[in-house]
């Protein structure tokens, strides 16, 4: 008996959902129905956590990726494929999933005051049980309901309060669930009707406000929201702004206080606006800016200010044109981000990588999968999707053909694009030009792979339906979708809908290897990840963890590594000119002269050794190329203004114009990235790997959506 012909699936894409929809695809589970090629740009897997191995077998990376201690799915996908691998400790130093990452919770902010001093604020974030990726124990212990959600919100007010207005940091310890509706109500009629007397009596009237208030949101998925639950709320809030002066006296106190008033706003929101009862959850928020609707639920200009709020925007660069002055993100979604972000870790709040993103892991999902005989054909650029038929309201579209750029043609039957950097397979930072056709005339001519303005190719292809694919999953970037769909947003009102508004920005990173320690260079608080600071580079991480992962010799003389990113103003992009083989180079170019003005002028007020007797210690800089040179050049920055590397927002209004990989608007089409609509509509790693696996179930029907660990949120 003839065995069925396998299903042919093409992935177009090669970052992290991309990743997740061929794993889930060829799992055991499949029977092996499927067989699965992965189109790639250039020569490298990642999409926006690519990274290579530059001189001295340096990590080089689009940005600092740092994974956090609720990406479920992620850690789920990446602990299942080191289990796979069973790579042989004794031959390689990252053989499991633990040699991979280690915990990494002393998180800051800064502040900058009146006077435009900056100071920082920094804090060990407490473990929570247990290690992301595991099975949770059971439902009852299940974080990602609106009842947990709730539950731990309202214990952390308290908790505030305690902090910011008795200066004393004790988590109340009984529990605000079990409580009678009948009798709460009354009470909260009546502290609602109290007024505020001698300031020496409003610490302990907010105090009683605020214990029966967080009763009865506890209880809100059964109550509703109850007119005098949100008088409750208002008045708790006038309360807050009579104390604030006094939560004033240190930082760790004025922090609290900003972080509890902008609690108890969003939560008067939730109830106003009807997000714990209506079917939608937090989504029904999604048409208001999160800023703005904090403000509108009383929130004054002083939390709104607050640098969790700035961090909160600058870790999800929520900057519209990348202009500090415009942040945007939709109320719905950044709800669901903090909630899952602070109550649903699992072991650390962040959890760093001992190699770069690439090696660590897209180097062992490349092995696995090549493994279980998934192909890859690098050097394949997406030129456009070519419709046989377009959706109709009743049938469904088909995609006839993909159309390829071929950058290059390999030698021999495939390319192999790991090396070996100490027993680790990694990325190089270049292709491998030997494993190319005329690879030396093509390094002469300067081809930029993984450049969208860069076009040169050797040929075209065309994938045809029915001879090279039978399904397509289509794992670009966000912003790459009007470029390499022409067709469908041409012709599908849906998808012209959704690139319409569709935003995304730019970003720009930066690592300097240092001599000198961080202590050396005033930093004395030790490794940190922190964001807030001044912009362009706000964001930044001690990294120098990763050093021993590298090729430096004694005489380089490296002890320090720092990561800094954050958005690239569409000005500096615009200002570039116009699209060719050399703009990604002028983008550079742009990106080292930020760094520049940035180190010089804002660094020392981070790190106060970094300049001496006004003099910038620009010799701290490792330069091994030449004493003489500008010591930038040894350092590695980037601009990512390729639409594939640039950062899909949440804009508010847009998210409902987001397609899912469930939509069946075409019969052999699905998509997968964060930038679609798969229920944690948030730019980041865990999103990704969501979408890829609501892609796999969409073909398969496997995983079941039960298996994807948050799909079902409020």
């Amino acid at each position: 008996m003839n065995e069925p012909r396998k299903l042919r699936v093409a992935i177009v894409g090669g970052g992290c959902a991309a990743m997740a929809a061929a794993y889930d695809l060829t799992r055991p589970e499949q029977r092996g129905r499927f067989d699965v090629t992965v189109y790639q740009q250039g020569w490298r897997l990642g999409g926006k956590g690519a990274s290579g191995r530059g001189p001295r077998a340096r990590i080089e990376e689009h940005g600092l990726h740092i994974w956090m201690g609720f990406y479920e799915n992620a850690f789920r996908l990446i602990q299942g494929a080191y289990a796979e691998l069973g790579r042989d400790p004794a031959k390689c130093p990252i053989a499991d999933w633990r040699d991979a990452f280690f915990p990494s919770s002393h998180v800051g902010l800064a502040t900058q005051d009146a006077q435009s001093d900056w100071s920082v604020w920094s804090t060990l974030v407490p473990p929570l049980p247990g290690e992301p990726g595991k099975p949770l124990a059971d439902d009852l212990e299940n974080p990602f309901t609106l009842q947990g959600y709730l539950v731990r919100w309202t214990r952390i007010m308290r908790a505030l309060f305690e902090i910011a207005y008795h200066g004393r940091a004790a988590v109340p310890d009984e529990p605000e669930v079990g409580w009678s509706l009948s009798d709460l109500l009354p009470q909260a009629e009546a502290l609602a009707k109290m007024t505020f007397g001698a300031v020496e009596t409003v610490a302990g009237l907010v105090e009683n406000q605020l214990r029966t208030f967080a009763r009865l949101v506890a209880l809100a998925p059964v109550t509703g929201a109850p007119a005098i639950v949100a008088q409750l709320g208002a008045a708790v809030l006038r309360g807050l702004d009579l104390l604030r002066p006094s939560s004033r006296s240190e930082p760790q106190r004025q922090r609290a206080g900003e972080v509890l008033e902008l609690s108890v706003a969003g939560l008067l929101g939730l109830m106003r606006d009807g997000a714990l009862v209506d079917s939608r959850g937090f989504d029904v928020l999604d048409e208001f800016e999160f800023i703005d609707w904090l403000r509108r639920n009383g929130c004054s200009e002083e939390a709104a200010s607050s640098p969790f709020l700035l961090g909160l925007y600058s870790l999800m660069f929520g900057y519209l044109d990348g202009d500090r002055t415009r942040p945007s993100f939709a109320a719905g979604q950044a709800i669901r981000a903090i909630l899952r972000m602070f109550f649903t870790y699992r072991g650390a709040f962040f959890w760093k990588m001992q190699a770069g993103m690439g090696d660590v892991i897209f180097g062992p999902l490349y092995e696995v999968l090549r493994r279980r005989g998934v192909r890859f054909e690098f050097f394949h650029r997406l030129a456009d999707v070519k419709l046989g038929t377009v959706a109709q309201d009743d049938a469904p579209g088909h995609v006839a053909a993909l159309e390829m750029l071929v950058q290059a043609e390999v030698i021999g039957h495939e390319y192999q694009p790991l090396i070996e950097v100490h027993g680790l397979p990694s990325w190089p930072a270049t292709p491998d030009w030997s494993q190319l056709v005329n690879g030396q005339q093509l390094a002469r001519d300067g081809r930029r792979f993984e450049s969208h303005w860069d076009e040169r190719h050797v040929r075209r292809r065309t994938l045809r339906v029915g001879h090279d694919f039978d399904f397509v999953v289509l794992a670009v970037g966000g912003a790459a979708v009007p470029h390499v769909c022409s067709e469908l947003v041409e012709r599908d009102p849906r998808w012209r809908k959704m690139a319409d508004t569709m935003a995304s920005v730019a970003t720009q990173a930066l690592q300097i290897w240092t001599r000198a320690s961080m202590k050396d260079l005033g930093w004395k608080r030790g490794p940190i990840t922190m964001t807030a600071f001044e912009f362009p580079f706000d964001t930044w991480s001690d990294m120098a963890h990763l050093l021993p992962a590298e090729d430096w010799s004694p005489s380089d003389s490296v002890c320090g590594l720092a990561y800094f990113c954050n958005v690239l103003p569409e000005s500096d992009v615009r200002r570039a000119g116009p699209p060719d083989a050399g703009y990604q180079a002028r983008i550079d170019g742009i990106v080292r002269e930020n760094a520049r003005h940035w180190l010089t002028n804002a660094l020392p007020r981070l790190w106060p050794g970094w300049c001496e007797d006004d003099r910038i210690r620009w010799e701290e800089l490792v330069n091994w190329q030449d004493a003489g040179k500008d010591p930038l050049a040894a350092q590695f920055l980037v601009g990512n203004v390729n639409p594939s590397d640039r950062y899909v927002m949440t804009l508010p209004g847009s998210t409902k114009y987001r397609i899912s990989p469930l939509d069946r608007s075409y019969d052999n089409l699905t998509v997968a990235g964060d930038w679609t609509s798969c229920s944690f509509n948030v730019g980041c790693v865990e999103a990704a790997v969501m979408s890829g696996k609501l892609a796999a179930h969409a073909l398969s029907g496997y995983p079941a959506l039960s298996d994807i660990v948050g799909f079902d949120h409020p």
